[in-house]
């Protein structure tokens, strides 16, 4: 399964020469420059300024500098408030200069879904950078190498053929050293080993994360089986298979979070899951599993227009009904309004609810209304004439961002730089779905625009029907993780960021619709498979039940949400509230207010855990109603009247909401 669209399809936009975006020849491959780059990575810190902040490579925290690499298997410092990953650099790997016109920096000389191979030229240094790997693998070229730490080697030791050595740390580590021909490897002082004469092959340095006795044995003997490269591939709805490329002799060990063991095939008999084999992750333990390719399995989730349930009662109809009217009263595109791609999606998605809500409740009069508004609204963005703000092409990356946003990576919410570019083009893509199924000749019209758009954030292939991508393949979607990262092309010392898992929903929800309205079968099979999985993602990370055992206790013990979740930190603070701000975190993980969103918060006795934890902060002082307006949402998940009583006296809502919105989720609750 595979969508894919020619890009003769598109709708071309004027490109964009000057921006604020960083030039990124210094650290990709020169052959890799003409080809659409990845703006929201596992790897982008590789990517920008010094390209010396670290990532996140499970189970290792890897930070490179001009001439080395530092791993670290990193231990976690925790409070109440937020608990991250420490970097220390327990193994430092280098090589000796051979080629001193080379560039100094590190080279992205490839990547792929699950990896990334990182050379240092001057030294014939190549890492094979596969997540999920419990090896750190790297290949030198008639080079001496040294392999230090900041720590000190208390012992260092080796096998009679030279190809195994063991390096025990006064941090109570220890690492074991594979090569595959044998190497002579001295420790030359308490922090430094040493190679003696040039070597060229493979070595694999792993850490023993336990002192179990079968430990060290099972490493052994999968070190000579090593991947270079991984891909994921949605070979069908709601599946994804990953596929190793391996090279060397033997079985491929790997790592596996619990939402990969949690979606595992069943009937996937090629692999096999070691449960003794486990590392420490700030993402819940690593588990050994062995075998060339996996296949996940997410729920099969329905893509629907519509509530799941259905509005049942003439009165709940009637009161909808009566908000319904109002708010396609107050609509006028003539209204100043946010030019910032953000807020104004979110005005356009709010309308284009009223419509699909008017349907439900069967009072289809105010829809050509609600078509006009959406048409003067959304028309200016697709044909540039709206004057404060509009898309275009940046060759430099390859992606659609702002000419606000180009001029000031602070404008637009941070889009130019590719901050966030799935969450803003979700709520413009959701409003032109339903002005296509409510138009269809308006979306014949305008599909070469729609797919452009989508494009941006849902190519799934570097090349689709022989005509080569204009947009990176999935700009934001995580195939390791499982779900979708912001923060684009800005560096952070914790990796990439997301607040609001709800809102990536909402991005694939959208697509899928967009789908549906264009009779586009592989487009909703991706996108609703895609969705699937971001929405595990959010319960396995982002939702910190009571008895939760992965996080830390005492975080568990203060918070029912996580803020901001980075790569390597959780954090109970937003980017614009602190930690007290309960209903503000509740907000970020439901909005926007759609059908999709029961499946999001489907376990009815974690919500009522959340809304327990959330309704004291609605006493602080300064509590906008538009955030009450999603508590009160969630409350009615298990108590609908008391819920409806409150929205009822509610007068203003955020802006992606509105009564009849709120009206419409409450009355579906039956």
């Amino acid at each position: 399964m595979a969508y894919s669209r020619p890009e003769n399809e598109l709708f071309k936009l004027p490109n964009c020469e000057d921006s604020v975006l960083p030039d990124p020849s210094r650290f990709f491959s020169k052959h890799l420059l003409s080809n659409p780059l990845p703006t929201n990575s596992f790897f982008q810190n590789f990517t920008l300024s010094k390209g010396d902040q670290p990532e996140y490579i499970h189970p290792y925290l890897i930070k490179p500098s001009e001439s080395s690499l530092s791993i670290s298997y990193p231990s976690l410092f925790h409070n109440s408030d937020f608990f991250y990953e420490v970097f220390k650099a327990d193994i430092v790997i280098s090589g000796s200069p051979t080629d001193q016109s080379s560039k100094k920096t590190h080279q992205i000389s490839s990547f792929s879904d699950l990896g990334v191979n990182l050379d240092f030229p001057s030294s014939n240094l190549r890492f094979f950078l596969v997540r999920g790997c419990p090896f750190i693998t790297f290949s030198v070229s008639s080079n001496s190498i040294t392999i230090s730490t900041s720590h000190e080697f208390v012992s260092f030791s080796g096998n009679s053929s030279c190809t195994k050595h063991t390096a025990k740390l006064n941090n109570n580590q220890t690492w074991l050293i594979y090569a595959s021909s044998p190497i002579n490897l001295a420790k030359q002082d308490n922090s430094w080993i040493h190679c003696r004469g040039e070597f060229s092959g493979v070595i694999r340095i792993a850490v023993l994360p336990t002192s179990n006795p079968d430990f060290e044995p099972a490493l052994d003997r999968f070190s000579r089986s090593y991947p270079v490269s991984g891909e994921a591939e949605f070979t069908k709805p709601f599946t994804l298979e990953y596929k190793w490329e391996k090279r060397g002799h033997g079985d491929l060990l790997m790592l596996a979070h619990p939402l990969h063991l949690k979606l595992l095939s069943k009937d996937n008999e090629s692999i096999t899951v070691l449960d003794n084999i486990k590392y420490t992750s700030i993402d819940g333990d690593l588990t050994g599993v062995v075998g060339d390719s996996w296949v996940l399995k997410p729920d099969t989730v329905p893509i629907t227009w519509h509530s799941l349930k259905g509005i049942k009662q003439d009165s709940s109809r009637e009161e909808i009904i009566s908000a319904l009217i109002k708010d396609v009263i107050a609509l006028n595109s003539s209204a100043p309004v946010s030019s910032w791609s953000y807020h104004y999606g979110k005005v356009l998605a709010r309308a284009a609810r009223l419509a699909l809500i008017a349907e439900e409740v069967s009072y289809l009069h105010v829809i050509p209304a609600i078509s006009k508004y959406l048409k003067d609204m959304i028309e200016p963005w697709l044909d540039g004439s709206f004057g404060p703000n509009s898309f275009v092409y940046d060759p430099k990356w390859g992606g659609l961002i702002t000419i606000q946003g180009a001029k000031n990576a602070r404008e637009d919410l941070g889009y130019g730089v590719y901050n966030n570019h799935h969450i803003h083009l979700g709520y413009f893509l959701y409003a032109i779905a339903v002005l296509v199924k409510i138009d269809p000749l308006w979306g014949k019209s305008y599909k070469p625009h729609a797919y452009t758009l989508l494009a941006d954030y849902m190519t799934l292939g570097k090349n689709c029907d022989g005509f080569d991508s204009v947009f990176p393949r999935l700009r934001c979607f995580d195939f390791f993780k499982l779900h979708s990262w912001s923060g684009g092309l800005t560096v952070f010392a914790d990796g990439r960021n997301q607040v609001g898992p709800s809102e990536a929903v909402n991005a694939y929800y959208s697509a899928a619709l967009l789908g549906l309205a264009y009779g586009d079968v592989h487009l909703v099979a991706v996108a609703s498979t895609i969705m699937s999985l971001e929405i595990h993602g959010a319960k396995m990370w982002w939702q910190v039940n009571e008895d939760n055992v992965m996080y830390p206790k005492d975080f568990t013990a203060k918070n029912r949400l996580v803020g901001v979740l980075w790569s390597t930190k959780r954090d109970s603070s937003l980017w614009f509230g602190d930690s007290e701000w309960k209903e503000c975190r509740l907000g970020q993980q439901l909005l926007p207010l759609i059908p999709v969103s029961e499946i999001l918060f489907s376990d009815v006795k974690f919500v009522k855990q959340l809304v327990k934890w959330t309704l004291p902060a609605l006493k602080r002082d300064g509590v906008k109603e538009g955030w009450k307006g999603f508590v009160y949402a969630l409350e009615s998940v298990y108590d609908k009247y008391e819920a409806l009583e409150k929205s009822r006296g509610l007068r203003e809502f955020d802006d992606g909401n509105s009564l009849s919105n709120l009206l419409w989720w409450v009355h579906s609750r039956d």
